[in-house]
């Protein structure tokens, strides 16, 4: 159960009942209020929060299908349960159509009563977090969609970068939204009119980084026909952000330390030094500390650009954002299709809140794409996830393997999850696509290890 403790509002006209069920329920931890008939039940309603209803079908003048209709007209956002000594295939058949999460048949076992009310709960705090998107991201948010304790940790963090000019390294997994939060900081902060300049160390090659980056004069090298203005330039007044920084060699990280130091570039070619007016935001997902053990990391550059640091939780730490993440794209991808968004079953809001999400957020946005594309039927459904996502289990549970089995088994399924891009699960796998090929060859059938 969460640290919120859960209100469930009884309603039976039978006094023996609605004591059993409060007394069961209240030693499970939940509180319990109790009516004897529905008109009683709408006054605590329109007074009090409730989580969930629990409601017996027949009863004087008005039913419990009648207060079923009542509250979905009016509580979106509360679980219901009916109960009933006069079981049918047809009243079960009308409870669920009408709004009711369960439908239990008397005599029901304690056992079966909870676990029931547990379902029931849990459906309502995925639909009240896939629902509140807009209303549960808080103010300071920086256009970031997510409201965990973890979230909000970065938020604070980001609020105290926008209010002083010094570095921030932001750090986490491939896939967490790094840029985005450099973007935040940026936008929010007295740069926001001038450029953010996005710069990936690690796909310009070393030999024209340094030309990218600080520009080169005519006749530099060869096929320098003119001169040409580099990205730390085009920042001027504004923020650099250099993503994958500890992709960056020995030597071009001693030149960034002389930026960070001095405020100056010298073009490729170039004799005098420039002034520029930048602030730098770095990110890596690589531990940069024990880079600097193992002096594939200059330490002077790092207490540089580690002046503040933001650590980007992983999605698998996030709580229910995933839930208001998959509702942002769903609507994005909808809007980009030309077409209605179509309604995740409990079932799939569950399995992707439980999936351990390895590509984080980016893999999220993958796989929502894929299942508004593809999706055919009025709803999207367990079965139209990908087969990674349904047949996954914890690790430990099942038969014991060997390591290479283990490793086969998530190479496949990181090489699922961004969709066959192998430079993407070589990001997430921590290897070079090199290495990546060989564990395919030795691992995957050929047609699947074809590069």
């Amino acid at each position: 159960m969460s640290d919120h403790k859960e209100r469930i509002l009884v309603v039976d006209d039978a006094p023996d009942a609605r004591e059993v069920l409060r007394r069961n329920l209240t030693a499970e931890g939940y509180e319990v209020i109790t009516a004897p008939g529905v008109a009683e039940a709408v006054e605590i309603l329109d007074a009090t929060s409730v989580d969930l209803v629990i409601t017996d079908l027949k009863m004087p003048k008005v039913g419990g299908l009648d207060l079923i209709r009542h509250v979905r007209a009016r509580f979106r956002e509360v679980g219901i349960i009916m109960i009933t000594g006069y079981g049918s295939i047809e009243t079960a058949v009308a409870a669920i159509k009408e709004g009711a999460e369960n439908y239990l048949p008397k005599p029901f076992t304690d056992a079966e009563l909870l676990s029931a009310v547990r379902d029931a709960l849990q459906k309502v705090r995925f639909q009240r977090a896939a629902l509140s998107q807009e209303a549960a991201v808080p103010a300071h948010s920086f256009g970031l969609i997510g409201e965990s304790a973890a979230m909000r940790r970065v938020y604070r963090a980001m609020a105290k970068a926008v209010s002083v000019s010094a570095t921030v390294l932001v750090t986490g997994e491939s896939g967490t939204g790094k840029e985005l939060v450099a973007r935040g900081i940026h936008y929010a902060g007295p740069r926001a009119r001038a450029p953010f300049v996005p710069i990936n160390c690690g796909g310009i090659p070393e030999s024209l980084l340094e030309s990218e980056l600080f520009g080169h004069v005519k006749g530099a090298f060869t096929g320098a026909t003119e001169s040409r203005a580099g990205f730390f330039q085009i920042a001027d007044g504004g923020t650099v952000f250099l993503d994958e920084i500890s992709e960056t060699s020995l030597a071009m990280q001693v030149k960034l330390l002389r930026v960070l130091q001095d405020g100056e570039i010298r073009m490729v070619g170039g004799t005098q030094q420039l002034n520029v007016d930048v602030r730098i935001i770095a990110a890596t997902n690589k531990e940069l500390l024990n880079l600097v053990r193992r002096q594939m990391f200059r330490e002077d550059l790092y207490f540089r650009i580690n002046v503040l640091n933001i650590d980007v939780p992983p999605l698998r730490e996030r709580d229910d954002d995933v839930l208001l993440l998959a509702q942002h794209f769903v609507h994005k991808c909808s809007e980009e299709l030309g077409r209605g968004a179509p309604p995740f079953s409990d079932g799939v809001l569950e399995m992707l809140r439980r999936y351990h999400w390895p590509g984080n957020v980016r893999e999220l946005e993958n796989v929502i794409h894929r299942l508004v594309v593809m999706s055919e039927g009025e709803s999207v459904d367990i079965p139209d996830l990908p087969s990674v996502m349904r047949f996954s289990v914890p690790r430990g549970v099942g038969r014991l393997c060997s390591l290479a089995e283990v490793e086969a088994e998530h190479v496949r399924h990181v090489l699922a999850s961004v969709g066959g891009n192998k430079t993407r699960a070589a990001e997430i796998l921590g290897i070079d696509r090199k290495t990546l090929r060989e564990r395919m060859k030795r691992y995957l059938p050929p047609d699947e290890a074809q590069d």
